[in-house]
Order: structure tokens, then C-alpha cells, then sequence
């Protein structure tokens, strides 16, 4: 028998501003279903959150309110070309403040690499607003030379030959997302930089705090489900089996490959379906509502 088709679920874009009056900067997002079971899911480093849609379509299929972001910096929100703008704690304080915008008292809380690290800032810094942490890819104490080793040449390249980043932009920017493959796509959409940005994000997050430090994971009490991946240098396994036995609460999962998630999703959106959903049955504290914050913030249907 044929495999039935996913149910179809609403998607709404929405804008919020954060920052002082003086500089008050844009952040867009998606929002996938309805109701009060929130996730939020953040993006790669220097990935638009397009890049979480296979799974914020799945888990909003199965009944819970996905939010993807953009953080400052990345995709379709601002660019500021300033370093202090960016930093791992900068991000979960804009995690934060899109939950006060939707009105969300709490969340399940994850991403991919940079969203992972933002996740766990998330529940260092307001504990209270996290119902579960959805981890893949940590990027941890075994993978920072490997991270340096990749992203320094980018700085570099944008700091002092920003021709190189501008042709690139010009060669990508114009390819029709709609006439290529998804992950194609996406990856299109992350060579769309430009030099100035490009290079402050690198240097706000490389030159910051990475993650919390352990003695800090190590207090996180809510639920998580950490997924590791094998032989990749830059997310290694070790890192995400570390954490997840930091954390008293967590689970690690060990990915096929390294493209299971992005070629084969089935076994892990099942996964983090059940854990996310698990997360809303299990929680003792129920969850209230905010009022959604008017001022600033837009929900255009997308």
C-alpha cells in the first residue's frame, strides 16, 4: 500500500525587533501548526532557517507549533556588519525574546551545530522557558581546532578579500531555489553573504564563549536528546555523547551517517517527534500563555 502523505499544516511568517531604541535590529522567522506545544529549531552557522523545514513540517504534522528563526546575522534577518553584535549568549537572549514575542511561556528548545550551542545558552540563561533541549551536532571541547581550521579562512577571505565573497554572491544569488534540489538550495542560500556580515559573525562567535562551560551544562535539568554523528570532524560524536552525559536528563543518539537527517530523515524525525511530544505530556509544569507581543513584530501569512 502507498505510504500516506504527511497532513498539510499552516506557515506563517512573522518579523520581531530586538535591541536598545538606538539600534533595533530585525529578526524573521516561521511559524509551522498551531496550538501550545511549541519548538523552536535554530539554524547551522551561517545557514538560513529554511534549513530546519523538512523537520519543523514533520513535528508540526504530528500536532506541535514550530517556530524556526533566523538569528541575527543569518538568512533573512539583519546583517549588522559589527562584531560585538554577535555572540552565542546574544543569540539565546533573541531566542528568548521570540518566545515573549509569540507569547510562549515555554519551549522545546533545539537546532544544529551553532543551534545546538544556542539551545543550551537558552537553558543556562532562562532554565524556566525550556520543556526540553532538541541537540544535534554540538560543536564542543573536541571540535574547536577543526571548527577554527574551517571557518578562520572565511574570516580572513571576508575581512581582506571581500571580492572573493561578493563573487561568489553574485554566481549564487540569482539561481532559482525552486528549480533545485532542496539541500542544493540551502546551500545556495549560504553562500548568499556579504563580506562585511560574513566576516563579523565569525569573529563575534569564534572570538566568544563557544558553549557554556561543562560546570554550567552540567546544571541543566530539563529533558534532552542529544544526536551525534560519526566521522564528522567539526561535530564529532564524542562531543554530543559528552553532553548528553553531562546532563541528567539527556539521551544520546547515535546518527547512521553524517547525512542521515538531511537524505534518510524518517527514523530520526520519528525520534524527536516522540521526544518532543513526550516533553509536553511529561512536564510537571503546564504551560501558560503570554500575551503575544504587538509592538515591533508582524505575522504575515508566508
Amino acid at each position: 500500500m502507498p505510504t500516506a502523505a504527511p497532513p498539510l499544516v499552516s506557515e506563517r511568517i512573522g518579523q520581531f525587533f530586538v535591541g536598545d531604541d538606538g539600534s533595533r535590529d530585525r529578526l524573521e522567522y516561521t511559524e509551522y501548526g498551531a496550538g501550545e506545544a511549541w519548538v523552536v529549531l535554530l539554524h547551522g552557522q551561517l545557514m538560513p532557517r529554511r534549513m530546519c523545514q523538512p523537520l519543523a513540517r514533520s513535528l508540526a504534522a504530528e500536532g506541535l507549533h514550530v517556530v524556526t528563526l533566523d538569528l541575527l546575522g543569518h538568512g533573512r534577518s539583519d546583517r549588522p556588519a559589527d562584531p560585538l553584535a554577535y555572540s552565542m549568549t546574544a543569540f539565546g537572549t533573541q531566542v528568548v525574546a521570540l518566545l515573549d514575542h509569540l507569547g510562549a511561556e515555554q519551549a522545546v528548545v533545539g537546532g544544529t551545530s551553532l543551534g545546538a550551542n544556542v539551545s543550551l545558552e537558552v537553558a543556562v540563561a532562562a532554565p524556566e522557558r525550556v520543556r526540553g533541549l532538541l541537540l544535534e551536532m554540538p560543536v564542543l571541547d573536541n571540535a574547536l581546532e577543526a571548527g577554527l581550521i574551517a571557518f578562520a579562512p572565511l574570516m580572513l577571505a571576508a575581512r581582506f578579500l571581500p571580492w572573493t565573497v561578493a563573487g561568489v554572491r553574485m554566481l549564487t544569488r540569482p539561481v532559482p531555489r525552486g528549480l533545485v534540489p532542496f539541500w542544493t538550495g540551502i546551500a545556495l542560500d549560504t553562500l548568499d553573504q556579504r563580506a562585511d556580515s560574513l566576516a563579523a559573525v565569525v569573529h563575534g562567535i569564534f572570538f566568544g564563549r563557544i558553549a557554556p562551560p561543562s560546570v554550567e551544562r552540567r546544571r541543566i535539568t530539563a529533558p534532552a536528546l542529544v544526536v551525534g554523528h560519526p566521522s564528522d570532524p567539526i561535530h564529532p560524536a564524542a562531543d554530543a555523547a559528552m553532553l548528553a552525559g553531562e546532563m541528567s536528563s539527556a539521551e544520546f543518539v547515535r546518527a547512521h551517517s553524517i547525512l542521515e537527517w538531511r537524505a534518510r530523515p524518517a527514523r530520526l524525525d520519528a525520534i524527536a517527534g516522540a521526544f518532543a511530544r513526550e516533553c509536553w505530556r511529561s512536564a510537571a509544569k503546564p504551560a501558560r500563555r503570554r500575551t503575544r507581543r504587538p509592538a515591533g513584530g508582524t505575522a504575515d501569512p508566508a
